[in-house]
């Protein structure tokens, strides 16, 4: 049993294995110390005396058959959708609701979260403020029991193109640094853009010219800089791609249809790419409910496949790599869809390491979160995992029971419990 720490009390745990989040090697038979607020320890020696608490000689709990590892970020999300709904009818339904009541909707999500393990969310834009509201809800002084939330707000796209449902177009603003100075204004963390359309799936490609311009992208990226944000890019097709590269967005969101040189250039100028294989998975997996032919699914697979092996060039080559589920989107359940969506990155040919690495410190690293989270080292947030299945052996071991430890409470999560509205 683990006891809950607080400010006052420190709890020394000992594990079989210890995954800090960030290094390709994990540390054996590791002991962590931690408190309510931070972790004060963490390594394969036996801490020092003062950092425990007083008269303390042994752990409060010796767990040699467990994994410990940090909470997981999902790192593009949606948070005023639900995304278990397939029903595209009852979908479009939900979002005749008032911003209200898809707030409350979303609310109602994130203990559930939590008990996922999902510790800190990325939200990827939407125009009813509910993004907006939970980040700002989360920086309260006595905010609920839920994950660290950051928003872009409503995402920035051009009237008449892909977008609509979660964005607000240029034109409202009149010019890029403008309409970065509304989002700033509205509580914006970061700036969306939305660059380019969809993969179109019947035929398998991009078929419609990128919505935005290089130096469109540029003039919005250089207006974030100025404001301290950064920005991430809905792009999928290389001209897209090849657009926000060279205006010089922080992360590329979807990224289908990535070429090798295009990769390199992320490399070498640091831009992450969140790889989002879910929501086209989700499409196959469902597809005679989607209505999709064989054709069709062929092009999905096909899509897929390419997806993957750009993946797996990406770890190579040394692309700083992001997951996130695309939550929100047909099919894909928040939290539920980020277990999912690590399942597809390591079937595609990653270690599980390089997986959970992904989906915890990679985030930390790159991602300029206001809150330090997402590796198990001193003076990061006391939020990890605890599990007797062993996420080294596959990451689908997450869905397993488990313990969440978040701010020193501890969470016993089974699997027994709720998951509607996910």
């Amino acid at each position: 049993m683990i006891p809950p720490a607080a400010r006052d009390r420190r709890v020394w745990l000992r594990v079989g294995t210890l995954l800090d989040g960030a290094s390709s090697r994990p540390l054996r038979h590791a002991h962590i110390v931690y408190d309510s607020r931070q972790i004060l320890f963490a390594g394969e020696d036996e801490p020092h005396l003062e950092l425990l608490n007083p008269d303390q000689r042994a752990p409060d709990a010796s767990l040699d058959e467990c994994t410990l590892l940090p909470g997981l970020t999902d790192a593009h999300t949606h948070l005023f959708l639900e995304g278990g709904e397939l029903d595209l009818d009852k979908r479009a339904a939900y979002l005749n609701q008032t911003p209200d009541e898809l707030l409350q909707r979303a609310r109602a999500r994130l203990e559930k979260l939590l008990r996922l393990g999902v510790v800190a969310l990325r939200d990827a834009g939407d125009k009813h403020g509910v993004g907006l509201a939970l980040s700002k809800l989360y920086a309260s002084a006595h905010h609920p029991l839920m994950p660290y939330v950051d928003s872009p707000g409503a995402a920035i796209h051009h009237l008449g193109r892909y977008g609509g449902f979660m964005a607000e177009p240029i034109r409202d603003c009149g010019e890029p640094r403008s309409c970065v100075a509304a989002r700033v204004k509205a509580g914006a963390d970061r700036i969306k853009l939305i660059a380019t359309g969809i993969i179109n799936f019947k035929k398998g490609a991009v078929t419609t010219e990128p919505q935005m311009t290089t130096e469109e992208i540029g003039a919005f990226v250089d207006a974030a800089k100025s404001f301290g944000r950064q920005t991430l890019a809905h792009a999928s097709g290389d001209e897209g791609i090849e657009r926000v590269i060279a205006g010089g967005v922080d992360s590329v969101e979807h990224g289908f249809f990535l070429r090798d040189d295009q990769l390199a250039k992320m490399r070498d100028r640091q831009i992450a790419w969140v790889p989002t294989f879910s929501p086209v998975q989700e499409q196959v997996d469902h597809a005679d409910r989607m209505g999709w032919d064989e054709q069709v699914v062929g092009n999905l697979k096909k899509i897929l496949d390419q997806h993957a092996a750009s993946l797996v060039k990406a770890q190579a080559m040394g692309v700083q790599l992001i997951a996130g589920s695309d939550a929100g989107s047909c099919g894909v359940a928040h939290g539920l869809g980020l277990l999912y969506e690590l399942e597809r990155m390591e079937r595609a040919g990653l270690s599980s390491i390089a997986v959970l690495n992904s989906a915890t410190g990679a985030g930390s690293n790159r991602l300029a979160f206001k809150h330090r989270f997402g590796q198990i080292r001193p003076g990061f947030r006391s939020r990890f995992i605890l599990t007797r299945h062993s996420p080294l052996k596959t990451v689908a071991n997450l869905q397993k029971d488990k313990v969440i430890v978040f701010d020193g409470e501890v969470l016993v999560s089974n699997g027994d419990f709720n998951t509607d509205g996910l």
